[in-house]
Order: C-alpha cells, then structure tokens, then sequence
C-alpha cells in the first residue's frame, strides 16, 4: 500500500529568464530576482537561497531578490521537506533577470497526499478510512522510461494488479485486481469515466503516461461509488496540471523490437485563472516474429493520440476543467506476410481498426458559501474493425455519464451526496442480435466521520435502477484506526455489475461462433479487507489480508464457446505485504502477492485460469537531480491454464530489468533493460500455436507469460 508514504521526489527544474534595465545598478553587478515555488505551483516561503556566499531568504510570495556579481553565478535553494537544487545563471552586468526554480518534495514516507477524486471526499490519504494506493509523479516517470506508449507496465508492477494479455495475436490485456477479471475494473480519467465501460482489452495500450501526475487504486468493491462498472474495484488517472510558467517536454524512444515512441506534452498559463495542457503521441511499432514459427508475437500498429485539457480555477473555490481525446489506431497480427499456418497451409491475418473520441467535462462552485457543487459529464465513442481471418466484425461502442454531487462539512463529518445516470450502448452492425442498450440512474450518498482522533469512518450507500437487470443496492463501510506509528484499515463492501457479451475471452476471439443459450443474470459481488500498517522513520511495512465472492460469475465455456453464468460463485483469498525504505537518494520497495481465486464449473472446483498464487517484487532505485539508476526484479508463480492442449499448468519464471537516467544539460538520456533473462513462454516446451483451431476460433493458446522476450529501449526528454 503506497498511501501517504509516496511522494514527490524528483522534477525538473523549471528556468525562464527574463531581462530589463536596471538604470541604478552597479557596473559590475547583476540583479536576479529569484521565484520560489512547488511542483505544484505554490510559492515556498522562508526558503534560503544561496549565490556568491550570501544566503538570502524568500518572502511569502516565495521571492527573494539578490544582488550578484556579473558572469556565471551557481545558485542554490534550501528549504526542509524538499530536495535542494543548484542550478548556474548567467548574471548580465546592470540588468535585472527573472528566475523560477521549482522544488520537489524530499523523500520521505511522511509526505502529506491528497486522494483527489477516487473517494469523492477529497482529504489527505492518511486520514482516509477507505484504503486508497497512490502512484505519485516520480514512480509514473519511471515506468514511462520503459514503456512511453501505455501505462500496462506502471499497472502490472504495482502490487496486487495483474495485467493480463488477453488477446496475444493483437496484444490486448486487462487489469485485475486482487485476482478478479479484469472486466470489474473501472478506469477513470481525473474521476471522469471517458474510457467507457468496455472490458480494457487494447485500451490500455493507447494511454501514453507522459501527462500523468498521479494514479489512484482502490481495490475491492466500490459499486458504492461508482456503480455497476467497479465491482473489482476503481483506477483513477490523474493529469498533470499547468503551472505558472509555460513548460514543454519531448519525449522520443526506440526499442530494439521495432518500437517507435514521440511523445510531446505542452503546458501553458493562459492568465491567472486560465491554463491549457496538450499531451500528442506517435507510435508505431513493427510486426515481429520473435520465435520463428511464421505467427507474430507482437503485432504491427499504427497509433496517433491527441488529448488537449483546458484548466480554470479562481483561486475561491470554483474551477472548471475539460478533456478531449481522439486515438486512432491500426492494428495487423496474425501470421507473418508471407507464411501460413502449418495446420491449414492457409494464411491467417488478424486486424482491428480503432476510432475513438471521448469529451468530459468538471464544474465545481460554492453554494451558501460553504457547500461545494460538483457536475461531472462525459461522453465517448468508439468505432472498431475486426478482422478474424476472412471473418470481419464490425461494432459501434458508446457510453454517456451525468452527475451532480453536493459535498460539505457539519462538525465530525464530511458528507457528499449526488445522482447520476449512465448509458451504454453497443451495436455490433455486423452481429445485431448482441446490440444492447442500458441505462442506469443512481443515487448515492457518503459519509466520513472523525469519531476520535484514533478512529475514523466512511460510510456509502448507492441506490441503481438497471434498465435491464434491475435495482439494486450498494453499500460499503470502511475504518482507519491510529495509534502512534501504527494504522489499520478494515473495509467491505458489495455491489453488482450488469453482464454483456463482452468478455476478455470475445474481446479476442469475436462474436460470430459465440452462444448465449439462456438470458443472463446480474453479477453480485462483495469484499472485505484488512490492512496493518507499521511506519518507523524512512521504513514502512503494510501486511493485508483480503477476500471477495461474486454471485452469478458469467464465463465462457472455452471448449463450446457458450457464455453463460455458472452456478456456484466465484471466490478469492490472500494476502499482500509491501515493504517501503524511502530515504533520499534511495528508495527500496518489496512486494508480496498471494490469491486463490477459485471456481466451480460442471461440478469441478478449481483455480481460475491465468491467476498464479504467488507473485513477488523487488525494485532498487537511486536518483538525484543529475539522473536515476534502478534495478528490478519479479517472480510470477504457476498458473492454472484453460484448453491447452499442451500442459495444464505453467512454469514459475523470473523478469529482471535495470533502467539508467542521465541528465546532460536540457537533455534526459535513458535506456532500459527490460527482461534481461530473455524469459518468454515458447521457451518451454509447449509451441504458442495450436495444432487445430480452438472452438472460439482462435489458433494460439492463452499467454501465461511474456512473448517477446528480451527488450531494450532507449531515448531521450527534453524540456523546452
């Protein structure tokens, strides 16, 4: 559990100069009036600030002015709870220039965070009943290094998420948490549902994380919150906002297995109140056949991402916030150009087409002066292409979200209570007997309360009318208890989410060989959780026992391809312990991952597919502001797998990776070892290829581990 041990630790510092006329200086002197200020903007006071051997201090707008001796002056900025910074200015002789520096929060597992939008309440994460993980700003930028073009790598290495390939001929995964499918996790952008309700599938793969600053988990049921979309639980992205001054980065990345990554992200201060970001993104990667066998294990693509975001805030409590995004994308898999498959003599291609826009929008004012009005709304479309051999389907994906909520404070307790309304469509123009529309309005309300300074609640409950499946209720109650550098959270909950044909297992094979005998039934989920938390000094050990069970599961039975909903329900245990060592320049994190997820099918329980028992993680990284060298290592466990006729189980297996960053001036230079063992699953003895297609039509079996081997990836930033 990150929570409020994470922080802020690196960023680049921000310079702009500015020069005027200064008729009084002396002829031999400089004046530079030095601003103080957060990564977030805010002006540090009382920060000493050090040139020529005179130390000068900043006032409450976080500015001090010195006088300095003309020609190339090494400045340097201290203030307690953050990393001190030298950066030379060249001092003109009788002018007077403008400097910004920007300082990072120092490592530290004290760092107060602020759980922004993922518990509606908006407090600080340590006083948050509910358990909430935080990935800050500087564990975004090292995953960014490795992979520029998604964010599945900053998921998959973040304790108790699993990303799942889903769909290895085109590359599609989804993201579990705590060993449920990946179809209960909600994404959100900035608490905006602008990725729809679509299992994740290729999703994941066209979210650049250059103009994330933030990412919110939580796991288990939260139905309470956010509806029929979260029965596993709620990933919350949160973008970087503009500053005070206008900032510009480039990013440009090369892998050596034919990846291409441009990445430019654009800020600006429009005037006070105004400002405007813009994240473009280019991405190509090579369609590869890593193991010589005629089928591509990473498949061909083509990705353009464009996602502008226009910021207001008054200063008074009222802000307003809009997000556009376009991704257009062409995929190509299958066998390679030119070869066949051995079974058929035949070639077999497989494709997708992507077009999506999405718009959302947040408006936040005051009401009476102290309550907060809050309206949230997006809308988003998707058009997909599919080709499955000579089998091509197409489909048209749209969801539409509304809600008003009204949050304020009466004594202990911080309230919050709205109505919202979703509709999700889906028309397969191609396949109309599985078009389906729904809508679901909702009403929710929320209460957190300080009972003592030793304990705190949360307490939820939301009301759905289910245009298909119903009502239903969702409630949920967590609890934070304290005591000196110890803290425990207990948190359960239920919820329900409504069924569709789109599975993990019919995102990757299609809809034209699928059966659905009988009407589906609403899934019904509950959790609890259990977390113990231990901080001394730059150490922290949280150990956390969870379980959860869903009624109704809907599965596709692999061997007739009929999605139906089993009998018995589906179950999961287990623990995580994560272990925190955060002490400027180091930072240490070990992870523990145990599950049984089980099920029952035909009489016969056992563990579900593709979900290993034991996972573990160990990441070593030293950074300053020069640059970063990290070092990683992850161990995956064996994992039950489905209609494969080669093996019941897999093999255990181990990723090591080492990342190097330098800074060279303006410039960031990094390279990335990813996988350094070369692990990859046709290493094995079973071939990746099936020796007759499978009854979904597929021709591979399921990827239970990596395909692509041993990576290697290089490139530079650059700030502008």
């Amino acid at each position: 559990m990150n929570d409020r041990y994470l922080v802020r630790s690196l960023a680049i510092a921000l310079l702009t100069v500015g020069l005027g006329c200064d008729a009084t200086a002396q002829e031999q002197t400089g004046t530079v009036r030095v601003e103080v200020v957060t990564t977030a903007g805010e002006p540090v006071a009382d920060a000493e600030v050090i040139a020529a051997g005179v130390t000068y201090q900043t006032d409450e707008l976080g500015v001090a002015v010195l006088a300095v001796p003309a020609g190339s002056v090494q400045v340097t900025v201290v203030q307690e709870g953050f990393v001190p910074i030298s950066i030379p200015i060249d001092v003109v002789a009788g002018r007077e220039q403008r400097v910004s520096i920007e300082l990072a929060q120092a490592l530290t597992v004290e760092e107060e965070v602020t759980v922004v939008a993922s518990t509606r309440t908006e407090r600080r994460i340590e006083d948050q009943a509910m358990r909430v993980e935080v990935l800050n700003r500087e564990e975004v930028e090292e995953k960014m290094l490795m992979t520029p073009g998604d964010i599945g790598m900053m998921l998959n290495e973040t304790g108790g998420l699993r990303v799942q390939t889903t769909a290895p001929s085109l590359g599609g995964s989804s993201v579990r948490i705590q060993g449920m499918r990946g179809r209960y996790t909600r994404f959100l952008s900035d608490g905006l549902p602008v990725f729809g309700s679509q299992p994740s599938g290729l999703g994941l793969l066209q979210i650049p994380p250059m103009d994330l600053s933030q990412v919110e988990v939580v796991k288990g049921v939260a139905s309470a919150l956010y509806g029929a979309g979260a029965l596993g639980g709620v990933v919350n992205l949160l973008s970087r906002r503009p500053g005070d001054e206008p900032e510009r980065e480039l990013l440009v990345n090369q892998s050596t297995r034919g990846a291409t990554d441009g990445i430019l992200w654009l800020s600006a201060p429009l005037s006070d109140d105004w400002g405007v970001t813009f994240l473009g993104g280019g991405h190509v990667q090579d369609q590869t056949d890593v193991d010589g066998d005629g089928w591509s294990e990473l498949a061909h693509y083509e990705r353009g991402v464009v996602r502008p975001r226009l910021f207001w805030d008054d200063g008074q409590g009222q802000s307003f916030f809009l997000t556009v995004g376009t991704t257009l994308e062409n995929r190509n898999g299958g066998t390679q150009p030119g070869a066949v498959l051995p079974a058929t003599g035949l070639p077999y291609p497989e494709g997708l087409e992507t077009r999506r826009v999405d718009v959302g929008l947040l408006w936040q004012t005051l009401a009476a002066g102290r309550y907060v009005v809050t309206t949230r709304a997006t809308s988003a479309r998707q058009w997909h292409d599919h080709q499955f051999g000579k089998v091509r389907e197409e489909d048209r994906h749209s969801t539409d979200f509304a809600e008003v909520t009204l949050r304020g404070s009466t004594g202990a307790h911080t309230w919050v209570g709205g109505v919202a309304v979703e509709r999700d469509a889906y028309d397969p123009t191609t396949l109309p007997q599985f078009a389906y529309t729904y809508t679901t309005p909702g009403v929710f309300v929320q209460d957190d309360v300080d009972v003592r300074p030793w304990l705190a609640l949360s307490m939820s409950g939301r009301l759905d009318r289910h245009s298909e499946y119903g009502t239903f209720f969702s409630p949920r109650v967590s609890a934070l208890l304290r005591s000196d550098d110890w803290s425990t959270r207990i948190s359960t909950g239920s919820g329900f989410f409504g069924p569709s044909v789109l599975t993990e297992e019919t995102v990757a094979a299609g809809l034209t060989r699928l059966q659905v005998n009988r009407p589906l039934q609403a899934e019904r989920g509950r959790s609890v959780s259990i977390d113990l938390t231990r901080t001394q000094g730059p150490f922290s050990v949280t150990g956390t026992l969870f379980g959860s069970r869903v009624a109704n599961p809907i599965k596709v039975d692999r061997a007739t391809y009929v999605l139906e909903n089993l009998v018995e329900p589906t179950t999961n245990i287990g623990a995580e312990l994560l272990g925190l060592f955060r002490q400027a320049p180091f930072a240490v994190t070990a992870s523990y991952t145990y599950v049984q997820s089980r099920e029952t099918e035909g009489g016969v329980t056992s563990d579900v597919e593709l979900t290993p028992r034991h996972s573990i993680g160990l990441v070593g990284m030293w950074e300053n502001e020069n640059g970063r060298v990290g070092i990683e290592w992850y161990y995956t466990g064996r994992q039950r797998l489905e209609d494969n006729p080669y093996r019941g189980t897999s093999e255990p297996y181990n990723i090591v990776g080492i990342l190097i960053e330098r800074r060279v001036g303006p410039l960031r230079l990094f390279v990335n070892g990813e996988n350094l063992t070369d692990t990859r699953q046709t290493r094995w003895d079973d071939p990746f290829l099936r020796p007759e297609r499978a009854a979904d039509g597929r021709w591979t079996v399921d990827a239970w581990a990596p395909l692509d081997g041993r990576v290697i990836n290089g490139g530079v930033r650059v700030g502008f």
